[in-house]
């Protein structure tokens, strides 16, 4: 809720007015309930994260990874069909909460199962098929191959017991008759509900696990509890797989106030949500602050007149100065502060704050013409003046040419050359800056980028194969540009630094690096990306294969230079 500063010096001098011994009073007030807020909120908080992280253990380290192992073991060659039986019959017996194991062949409706004994008798007792009811069915395998989910488990509840159970699936390599062989599993997640209900939070609190359609999981009875605000706030998150803990008070819809907050395992679609009422964690400081406001409401009624007369007088010229500066936020270094003619700290504040915004708009408008790192050498000398000099490091260097570029520019006015070099150049910068890269420089129709840090050979091809698709896309939009782009990517050790005159200086990149890549670029050609074999051999990248080149002649190279293309793998 927003406080205006008007209203904000009006409270303050009618604080100041009721009294030493009831601001004193508030102010203790306030901090014992900061602290027990704080102290609830960091009690929930964790309860919420350590649940969370033993949902996730228990699965990953008790079920998905011995299941793993015996996948593995079942799709070893070395083993026959009764032995590969044998092995998930052990499986069962080691993982006592695994219920079932079976194989299931492509295109078959006869799988393959084994059950957990104890859980297929109590299946009987509540005259279930055993069977039938932990049988995983060719159609949810088929849901899951199709979404590429393996090893994600699927949740679904047995009426007739109240279980909650867990289906995921593995594929295996080994393939029957050419078909797909896949090893399911059903487990009993009753022991993350006795985790729940035994957890010593829940003598006091509250703990509350739902699904993405707002019901309480792992308990016999589901219960839905999407009216609950906190719940609904989940909701969302659960079903775009976001994991953004997060604390949130609320009110019931029976009126009960509560703190909140929630957790999302990473291997269940739930959310853990822990919940305190207010009335338990505020009993101590709710009885000072009744005794409190009754003393404070009379020194309100009293101070109130002559506080806000004070409160307007004083916040005027502060508020217009907060005007300005949203004006100026919003980017307009137009705007001053004007008729603030006090003669004193407020007034001088008006004329340092007009002085500052016109010196952030020649800043601003500096900054247009510099990169990114010439900016943050100029911010780390701020103090000692920018010194001439380099340093060694190194970084991958992308050239890129606008090829037929001197022909368009012959044969269009040259308002219409600036603007599609500008927009050509915009386009490539916004690659290079998603793939956290740094334009060094623009030089005519070539621009120079330079990358620095991990992955910084595989960021660059990949920035350079980006640019290459979207100057495609630009010449299918502006086919009578006939406008293409080659370019080059070297890597290596550079020296970087300011450099120039004492009173004119460029912050830029040198080195037989930066001159590898701009050779590299001459010989491309329309639409090429070449490399050298430094980068080929750090840049691994999925999407992206290295065609070999005869080695080429570059200029101021004794030998002919490997290359290799740069290309986006078909599909």
């Amino acid at each position: 809720m927003r406080f205006p500063l008007r209203l904000k010096f009006f409270v303050f001098a009618v604080l100041l007015a009721m009294g030493p011994l009831a601001l004193v009073g508030q102010n203790l007030t306030q901090l014992t309930r900061d602290e027990l807020k704080s102290a609830a909120n960091e009690d929930l908080t964790t309860v919420a994260a350590e649940l969370r992280a033993t949902f996730d253990n228990t699965f990953q380290g008790r079920w998905l990874t011995p299941l793993t192992v015996i996948r593995n073991g079942v799709d070893s060659a070395d083993l026959g069909v009764p032995q590969k039986i044998s092995l998930l019959t052990l499986g069962l017996q080691e993982l006592s909460q695994v219920v079932a194991l079976q194989l299931s062949i492509e295109g078959s409706d006869l799988p393959i199962i084994v059950t957990n004994e104890g859980f297929a008798t109590r299946l009987s007792e509540a005259g279930l098929n055993p069977v039938e009811a932990l049988a995983t069915s060719s159609e949810l395998i088929k849901a899951i191959a199709g979404t590429g989910q393996y090893g994600r488990p699927v949740i679904t509840r047995l009426e007739e017991t109240g279980d909650w159970l867990a289906t995921l699936a593995l594929p295996l390599e080994t393939r029957i008759a050419g078909r797909q062989v896949t090893m399911a599993a059903r487990i009993d997640l009753g022991l993350l509900g006795e985790t729940v209900r035994r957890h010593p939070f829940a003598q006091r609190g509250e703990i509350t696990v739902v699904d993405q359609a707002g019901r309480r999981v792992l308990t016999g009875t589901p219960e839905l509890l999407d009216k609950r605000r906190i719940v609904a706030s989940t909701l969302p998150l659960i079903v775009a797989g976001a994991r953004a803990d997060a604390l949130e008070p609320y009110v019931r819809p029976d009126g009960t106030a509560m703190l909140g907050a929630y957790a999302f395992p990473d291997w269940f679609p739930w959310a853990v949500i822990t919940e305190l009422s207010e009335d338990n964690a505020y009993a101590v400081v709710n009885a000072i602050t009744r005794q409190i406001l009754t003393v404070g409401l009379v020194g309100f009624a009293v101070a109130a007149a002559a506080a806000l007369l004070f409160a307007r007088q004083l916040t005027r010229p502060i508020l217009m100065i907060g005007q300005v500066a949203q004006r100026v936020g919003e980017g307009d270094f137009s705007a001053r502060v004007e008729d603030v003619r006090a003669r004193d700290e407020i007034g001088d504040l008006a004329a340092r704050f007009n002085r500052m915004i016109a010196h952030l708009g020649e800043r601003v408008e500096l900054m247009k013409f510099v990169s990114h790192s010439t900016m943050s050498a100029i911010q780390s000398a701020e103090r000692t003046g920018m010194a001439r000099g380099g340093q060694r490091r190194r970084v991958s260097v992308i050239f890129t040419d606008i090829r037929g570029y001197t022909e368009f520019s012959e044969r269009v006015p040259p308002e219409t050359v600036i603007e599609v070099l500008n927009s050509y150049f915009d386009a490539q910068t916004d690659i290079v800056e998603h793939y956290k890269g740094d334009v060094d420089k623009f030089v005519g129709d070539a621009l120079v980028a330079v990358f620095e840090g991990d992955g910084m050979e595989a960021r660059a091809v990949a920035c350079a194969v980006g640019i290459t698709e979207a100057m495609a896309r630009l010449l299918e939009e502006n086919p009578e540009h006939g406008l293409h782009v080659g370019i080059g990517v070297a890597s290596g050790e550079v020296v970087m630094g300011a450099m120039g005159a004492r009173d004119r200086m460029d912050f830029t990149v040198l080195g037989s690096t930066v001159n590898l890549s701009a050779r590299l670029c001459s010989k491309a050609a329309a639409d090429q990306v070449l490399i050298d074999r430094e980068t080929r051999d750090a840049a691994v990248l999925e999407d992206i294969v290295y065609e070999p080149l005869e080695p080429i002649a570059l200029k101021g190279y004794a030998a002919p230079v490997p290359a290799f293309a740069a290309l986006r793998k078909a599909g």
